[in-house]
């Protein structure tokens, strides 16, 4: 299996992104913690605790307390891919995740993104 460069970026450095994105189309950080706790089973001190240590993305995704069961659910282009074709689950998940926080950009309702 081939090693993707963004598995060992910091999740702390991509966060901001996320937010960034979100809060330029009128959204809020406070919704996409909450669509990155549905999605991994963190809490909000368990999230803010993986931040804080730079954890990379496949120890943040490694150490969730549980994926979401209707991940599965989320479908859908994430840079040119299907999201529901990645055959790696750990770029699947940052794929799902991607996914997720372009739909809360793209102005979708929250409980249509927490499906």
């Amino acid at each position: 299996m081939a090693r993707h460069h963004i598995f060992e970026i910091a999740f702390a450095k991509v966060y901001p992104m996320y937010v960034q994105k979100a809060e330029r189309k009128g959204r809020t950080k406070e919704e996409v913690d909450q669509i990155i706790r549905w999605l991994t089973g963190y809490d909000q001190a368990g999230l803010d605790r993986q931040i804080e240590q730079g954890t990379d993305f496949q120890t943040f995704f490694a150490q969730a307390p549980a994926i979401h069961p209707h991940s599965a659910l989320i479908k859908g282009v994430v840079c040119g891919i299907r999201v529901e074709e990645i055959d790696d689950p750990l770029m699947q998940k940052i794929r799902h995740l991607d996914k997720l926080i372009d739909e809360l950009a793209k102005g979708k309702a929250m409980d249509k993104i927490l499906r």
